[in-house]
């Protein structure tokens, strides 16, 4: 599988004709045999993935967008490290229990290096104010 190691390029793909999204796991070959609700010990139709697709609402580039994906979910590769990012396409077959998406049929496209990661981290910590929330605004 291809190899994307840089934030633009993977914007460029995000926003490009495919709907793709990210998957943090040990890749496609090992996703072959399904996806698990593991609380409920469910079988889910398909891969639970995060649409790297700006929403048409969002005001700031896009790159800011997939950064801020890409980074968010990080911590699912620090937590196993047998996990790795890579990014694929396919059809939305419902919705899983953390309001995901969930893909079937998934095609797979390009694991994400390690450079993009830096490079997202780097533009999440310049472009965002990581636990702010609406309680921290003044009415």
């Amino acid at each position: 599988m291809e190899l994307i190691d840089d934030l633009e390029l993977l914007t460029a793909v995000a926003t490009g004709d495919l709907d793709v999204y990210l998957r943090y796991s040990r890749g496609p070959g090992a996703d072959a045999a399904g996806s698990l609700d593991h609380e409920a010990d469910v079988p889910l139709p398909g891969l639970s993935v995060t649409p790297l697709r700006p929403e048409p609402w969002w005001p700031r580039p896009a790159a800011d967008w997939v950064a801020r994906r890409v980074f968010s979910y990080a911590h699912l590769a620090e937590k196993r490290s047998d996990r790795r990012p890579w990014i694929l396409t396919g059809r939305v077959a419902g919705t899983g229990p953390d309001h995901e998406p969930l893909i079937a049929d998934p095609l797979p496209l390009a694991w994400l290096g390690p450079r993009l990661l830096a490079q997202a981290a780097e533009r999440y910590r310049e472009r965002f104010a990581p636990g702010r929330d609406s309680a921290d605004r003044s009415s």
